[in-house]
């Protein structure tokens, strides 16, 4: 069997194509291009058939674990692909070290060191309990997302390019300092003893239930992450479609609580924001996949990710970003006036 490479400008990437044995698969496919190319591994490649000029429609990719004639269309001895590369690649376990690593250095050096003496604070500076118990629960934070990261979560997808590792850490790192900067900063203004034990409490129960909420999610994949969609059950999961952001929400909700800073609450709106939007997609895409249709589940009615956002409510248009950051403003601006 031969196949022939092109690029997405429809030049012959490999010239003279690749010979293939007919029970090759399209890891094998991809193999011989990395020995060919000596530069484009596998996890680099993303294979598809061309579409015809003009198609709207999306391309078949090729899925590594399927055989290559199952592409063929009836021409069993000639396939051509479509060759694209994805730019180096990094496994999805060291992307998340590095992004969660940054807040947990970061912060810390603004409790320990002496950082406010550059900014021209040179009396001394008074630590307050509030202060202390941010550090814990912020270390605690970050460390239980690295140990979750190598120990509990299972990937569907090997690796991530390169280029959102500096994204994810620039987010990550700049608000760690952001935030860091000010609940530690020497003019601070600790919240009441009161206050401070419900945020911090408050967040303790949802970091917990966020834990267990992605023992749940481990267990729907097989070790080495495969297994497909399938509708998770239990827990907060019988209520809305992705309790992990939830609880993720409403922990960074009980710290801000507690140490009551505006680079918190800028935080907590940019990054539900964010979980909003994913949750949104993935609550579509479920829905989509069990339609109760040809033998298929039915996806239950649930909440997407808190209960006033779904994607649909009595008929009416999709909650945006736009319509989650005015809930997300609202809901801060209530917190506040209790807390004033």
């Amino acid at each position: 069997m031969k196949v022939t490479l092109i690029s997405r400008s429809g030049k012959e990437f490999i010239k003279g194509g690749l010979e293939l044995n007919d029970s090759a698969t399209v890891a094998d496919l991809q193999e011989a291009i990395y020995r060919r190319t000596k530069k484009y591994y596998p996890s680099r490649q993303r294979l598809t058939l061309p579409l015809q000029p003009g198609s709207k429609e999306k391309p078949t990719v090729l899925h590594y674990k399927k055989s290559v004639k199952d592409y063929c269309n009836g021409n069993s001895e000639n396939l051509t692909v479509m060759f694209k590369d994805l730019g180096p690649q990094v496994s999805y376990r060291t992307l998340f070290f590095f992004e969660y690593l940054g807040p947990l250095i970061i912060y810390p050096i603004f409790y320990y060191l002496p950082v406010y003496q550059y900014f021209g604070y040179k009396g001394e500076r008074a630590i307050h309990p509030v202060q202390t118990y941010a550090l814990y629960c912020w270390c605690f934070h970050y460390f239980k997302r690295i140990m979750e990261t190598f120990f509990v979560h299972r990937f569907s997808h090997t690796t991530s390019p390169l280029s959102n590792v500096f994204r994810n850490c620039a987010y990550y790192w700049t608000f760690g300092a952001y935030i860091a900067y000010y609940v530690n900063h020497p003019l601070y203004t600790p919240v009441s003893d009161l206050q401070m034990k419900i945020g911090f409490g408050f967040g303790l129960v949802c970091q917990l239930s966020n834990f267990y909420c992605h023992i749940l999610l481990r267990n729907l994949r097989s070790p080495t992450g495969n297994g497909g969609y399938q509708i998770p059950r239990g827990f907060l999961f019988n209520i809305v479609t992705c309790a992990n952001y939830t609880t993720e929400i409403y922990q960074w909700l009980g710290f801000n609580i507690a140490t009551q800073t505006v680079a918190g609450y800028v935080f907590l709106v940019v990054a539900a924001l964010i979980m909003t939007n994913w949750a949104l997609a993935k609550h579509r895409r479920l829905k989509r996949l069990f339609d109760g249709k040809e033998g298929r589940p039915k996806y239950p009615r649930r909440w997407v990710i808190t209960t006033p956002i779904r994607v649909e409510m009595n008929g009416k248009r999709p909650l945006g970003p736009l319509d989650s950051a005015a809930y997300l403003k609202d809901v801060v601006r209530e917190v506040n006036s209790h807390l004033d």
